[in-house]
C-alpha cells in the first residue's frame, strides 16, 4: 500500500485478509450448531425408544457399542462418540462466547436496546444466550457421565441413574434448556441463511416460527414423557438400584407384566432371591 493509500484510510490487503475470520468463525458457528443439533434429534429418538420397550432400548445401546459387527460390545467406542461430541460442544460455546456482553456496561447497552427495539427475534436471541449459559453447566454434567460410564447405558442402569442417583432434576432442567435453544438455533440459522424462506420473505417467517414452535412442542413433550417413563422405572427398580439389564432373564418374567404402552416393569430377581 502507497502513502496515498494510507493517508485516505485505505487498509492493505494483510488487515484485509484478517477482516475475513469473523465471517469465517460465523460460518463455523452456524456449521456446529447444525450438528449438534442432528445430534440431539437422533439422541431424543434413542433414548425414547424407552417407550417401545426395554429391549428395543437396550438393543439400540448395545448397537452403538458396535455389537452388530463385533464379537461383543465395546462401550469406549461410546466414550469416542462422546468425546468428538463433547469437542463439538466446547467448539460451538468457545464461537458463541465471542457475541456475548463481555461486560456489565455492555450488558446494560443491549438491554436498553432490546427494550427499545420490542423486536421478537432480538427477545429469542436473548433466551438463546440463557439457555446456552445453562447448557454450560447442565450438558456438561451428562456429557461426561456418558464419557467416563459409557457402561452404564441400559434401560435399568439408565433408570437408576435419574432415580435413585437423583439425577432427574438436572435432566429436567437439561431438557427445557437443550429443546428451547436447540428450536431457536435452527430457526435462526434458516433465517441466516435463507431456507425454506420462498419468494415472500415475510411469509417465509411466519413459516419458520410455526415450524419452530412445533419443534420445540414435540420435542419437549417427547422428552418428557420419556423422562417420567424412566423415572417410573427407576421407582418400581429402586430396590435392586445397581442390578445390570440381562435380556434373557428379564424376558422370562415379562410374560404378563407388560403394561400399556409398551413399558415393561417385571424385574430380574438376583440369584437366590
Amino acid at each position: 500500500m502507497n502513502a496515498a493509500d494510507a493517508a485516505r484510510g485505505v487498509p492493505s490487503r494483510s488487515r484485509l485478509r484478517a477482516s475475513r475470520w469473523p465471517a469465517r468463525l460465523d460460518l463455523l458457528q452456524s456449521l456446529s450448531g447444525l450438528l449438534l443439533a442432528l445430534f440431539l434429534i437422533a439422541h431424543m429418538f434413542f433414548v425414547s425408544s424407552i417407550l417401545v420397550s426395554q429391549q428395543a432400548f437396550y438393543t439400540i445401546a448395545r448397537f452403538f457399542e458396535g455389537a452388530a459387527f463385533l464379537a461383543e460390545p465395546r462401550p469406549w467406542i461410546v466414550s469416542c462418540v462422546v468425546g468428538v461430541v463433547m469437542a463439538l460442544f466446547m467448539l460451538h460455546a468457545w464461537l458463541a462466547l465471542r457475541k456475548f456482553p463481555a461486560s456489565f456496561r455492555q450488558y446494560r447497552i443491549f438491554i436498553e436496546h432490546k427494550e427499545q427495539l420490542r423486536h421478537s427475534d432480538t427477545g429469542l436471541w436473548w433466551v438463546q444466550l440463557w439457555t446456552g449459559f445453562a447448557l454450560f453447566f447442565l450438558a456438561s454434567v451428562h456429557l461426561f457421565g456418558m464419557l467416563t460410564q459409557p457402561e452404564l447405558i441400559g434401560p435399568y442402569e439408565s433408570a437408576d441413574r435419574i432415580w435413585t442417583g437423583n439425577m432427574w432434576p438436572i435432566y429436567l432442567l437439561l431438557l427445557f434448556a437443550v429443546e428451547i435453544h436447540g428450536g431457536i438455533g435452527l430457526y435462526r440459522l434458516a433465517l441466516k441463511w435463507g431456507w425454506l424462506q420462498g419468494a415472500d420473505p415475510l411469509a417465509g417467517r411466519r413459516r419458520l416460527r410455526i415450524a419452530r414452535t412445533c419443534f420445540s412442542l414435540f420435542f419437549l413433550g417427547l422428552g418428557l414423557v420419556t423422562l417420567l417413563a424412566y423415572v417410573q422405572l427407576g421407582i418400581a427398580h429402586a430396590d435392586r438400584a445397581g442390578e445390570r439389564y440381562v435380556p434373557h432373564k428379564a424376558a422370562s418374567r415379562l410374560a404378563g407384566h407388560e403394561r400399556p404402552g409398551g413399558l415393561e416393569f417385571a424385574l430380574s430377581r438376583r440369584p437366590g432371591e
